[in-house]
């Protein structure tokens, strides 16, 4: 699931989901160290699994909005000249910093490109920098594979 695709709303504690609010409490004890395993955590708040999983990648809590400064994108690029070049000028252009990159080698015309970029001084929000992306020619697919500091 792509939630970089999504809207986002900021929504009072009090509205939300019982099953939300216990798995930020999840995501929580996982950071701080105060549960071993994810197991563990949802045992301590009453959660099922699948609920945390279910919503795992879809709650956060506003705090962590500001902390946001890397993203990791994946891409399935046809394999032409420039097509890496075209790629990453775009990124650029954006004001983002390429941190990581990884480029497989291409096989039936294909390749796959992940990077993983700095968003601090991006001069656009992620959603336009993606559809950006996604207007080039030789781009067949890209993903948010994660997001941290």
């Amino acid at each position: 699931m792509e939630t970089i695709d999504k809207k986002f709303y900021l929504v009072r504690e009090d509205v939300l989901p019982e099953a939300m609010k216990k798995t930020l409490d999840v995501k929580e004890m996982l950071e701080r160290g105060k549960a071993e395993s994810i197991a563990d955590a949802v045992q301590k708040v009453d959660l099922s699994r699948s609920a945390f999983y279910k919503y795992r990648d879809t709650v956060f809590p506003f705090s962590s909005i500001k902390k946001e400064k890397l993203v990791s994108l994946f891409f399935h690029l046809e394999d032409r000249s420039g097509t890496l070049s075209n790629l990453l000028g775009v990124v650029a252009h954006s004001g983002c910093n390429i941190v990581t990159l990884h480029q497989t080698i291409p096989l039936q015309g294909r390749a796959n490109v992940t990077l993983s970029l700095n968003t601090s001084n991006m001069t656009m929000e992620i959603d336009e920098l993606l559809k950006e992306l996604r207007k080039l020619e030789f781009v067949e697919k890209v993903e948010v594979l994660g997001t941290g500091v």
